[in-house]
């Protein structure tokens, strides 16, 4: 698959860090998991998926803590959860997940990254049909081969297996995130350098070097928004 995660997990850490927007999307999205559900992610699988990722991405407790509680006060702001599709320069392709108070606002704000920078928004399944949602989770210390063996003795289904510089990533189904977690704290391991639900793209594509330049721009634009939490895409960035 070849995605590299660590270091596109890294890069975007870093970029979201130097803004603090990392802190504050991750924030609202722990807020929307715990209203959804009970405030508690042993029983609110959700929450306990996002709170898992935030730990790799170094959230503060504060933040974490501050968000499960404002959820638990009974906070009644209203979120609703998006998703657009739409076309980069080059006819690349990205989707666009978002969680908004104000419905009409972002629209107008993911929308316009796109006109400016080559592309246009599709209609929905336009291209999520070219994408599989994937659970990624990585660790540190052992091989793939070691890995195989852990998850074949739990009895976890995954895609693939892959060494990607320092780590052993895993592919697998979504409902099988837990799993494939639960089989590695067994195994004495309880730190993650990855723990993603994604899209992932079911092929990648090269961008001419003029395009590239504007898609990055667009994709920078796209995760600089607010309401965006996550932004997928198809390109190969030679991360």
């Amino acid at each position: 698959m070849g995605r590299k995660w660590n270091n596109i997990k890294e890069k975007k850490a870093s970029k979201d860090a130097s803004t603090s927007r990392i802190y504050a999307k991750f924030g609202r999205e722990i807020y929307v998991a715990a209203k959804q559900g009970e405030p508690n992610p042993e029983s609110n699988q959700t929450l306990r998926v996002v709170l898992e990722r935030a730990k790799t991405y170094n959230v503060p407790k504060t933040i974490i803590d501050r968000a499960i509680e404002k959820a638990k006060g009974g906070a009644e702001e209203n979120y609703t959860e998006l998703r657009y599709e739409g076309f980069g320069p080059s006819g690349s392709m990205i989707i666009v997940d978002a969680l908004t108070n104000n419905v009409n606002r972002t629209a107008a704000e993911v929308r316009a990254p796109f006109n400016k920078n080559g592309g246009n928004l599709g209609v929905s399944g336009s291209v999520a049909y070219m994408f599989d949602a994937t659970a990624v989770i990585g660790v540190e210390g052992k091989t793939a081969d070691e890995v195989l063996e852990l998850l074949m003795e739990a009895d976890v289904d995954v895609r693939d297996v892959l060494e990607e510089e320092d780590s052993v990533i895993v592919y697998a189904e979504p409902d099988q995130f837990h799993a494939v977690q639960e089989a590695f704290k067994d195994a004495g391991v309880t730190e993650f350098t990855v723990a993603e639900l994604t899209m992932l793209a079911q092929n990648e594509v090269t961008l001419p070097e003029d395009a590239q330049a504007k898609f990055e721009k667009l994709i920078d634009a796209l995760e600089d928004l607010e309401d965006v939490q996550q932004v997928y895409h198809n390109v190969d960035l030679g991360e």
